[in-house]
């Protein structure tokens, strides 16, 4: 199984990296300084697509991605983006509603966040997850316990729910994380997004969306989160990708085909 594999190199690279801990704890701590922190989207958490009489229900969940940070409004980040995209394809009506927070884990997502969904059913789920995971250094081990366990709450919770999932974080794009924590976390990531790739499909309606290998220049706010340019421009490749990788389709019933 990969996981052992994923989970060997996560822990001798941990004893690897153990001297230089000092180090890297003062330069994460002054580039946290030196990019500052934006602020969350403001607005109503939830909104309205418009496009014809039927109606679909899309929740997003997670961390500051799905809190919209880098964005004005959550119209114009994750939440409203993607909704777009989905009712236009779809040829319905999306409402969606969003319940993030910046700097939650999964286990996080699951405590604290999960109880705050609104009622009724969804859907749609969009998780946009895993970018604490990797600052936070949890293993393949714990990241996959967790996120399974998350999938299968929606998943019983939500009868026959389709459930998107961000991809782990594109450390290795981010043009202000200096190295080595550029190296070290985007290594990290690279061990999250294999798991996840693994794992994932084996889940009815589960589609996890890969790990970019390139970006816009303009696709960040400030360096790590997406701008609104970004939000728009992750959210249309999302989409596409789920149907040329996955094969899915508004209409895909519950047996997954083309992968």
């Amino acid at each position: 199984m990969n996981l052992i594999l994923w989970q060997t190199i996560y822990l001798l690279g941990g004893l690897v990296v153990l001297p230089f801990a000092p180090f890297l704890y003062i330069q994460a701590y002054f580039t946290r300084r030196s990019i500052g922190r934006i602020p969350d989207a403001g607005g109503p958490p939830r909104g309205v697509f418009e496009n014809g009489a039927e109606r679909v229900r899309l929740l997003v969940l997670g961390e500051s991605t799905a809190a919209g940070m880098g964005a004005r409004t959550h119209e114009t980040a994750l939440a409203g983006q993607f909704a777009g995209f989905l009712g236009r394809r779809i040829g319905k009506t999306v409402e969606w509603h969003v319940v993030g927070r910046s700097g939650i884990t999964v286990k996080e997502t699951i405590r604290d966040l999960v109880p705050q969904i609104p009622d009724g059913e969804f859907d749609y789920v969009m998780l946009a997850l895993c970018g604490n995971e990797v600052l936070k250094l949890h293993s393949p081990r714990v990241f996959r316990r967790d996120l399974t366990a998350l999938l299968a709450i929606l998943r019983e919770r939500y009868d026959g729910v389709t459930i998107f999932l961000t991809n782990a974080p594109a450390v290795r794009l981010s043009p202000v994380l200096p190295q080595p924590i550029r190296f070290l976390l985007g290594h990290l990531s690279a061990l999250h997004d294999a798991n996840a790739r693994e794992f994932t499909p084996s889940i009815p309606r589960v589609y996890y969306f890969h790990q970019p290998t390139s970006v816009p220049p303009d696709f960040f706010a400030d360096g790590i989160h997406p701008s609104e340019k970004g939000y728009t421009v992750w959210s249309k490749r999302m989409l596409e990708f789920f149907e040329e990788y996955y094969g899915w389709r508004p209409d895909l019933s519950e047996k997954r085909e083309g992968v």
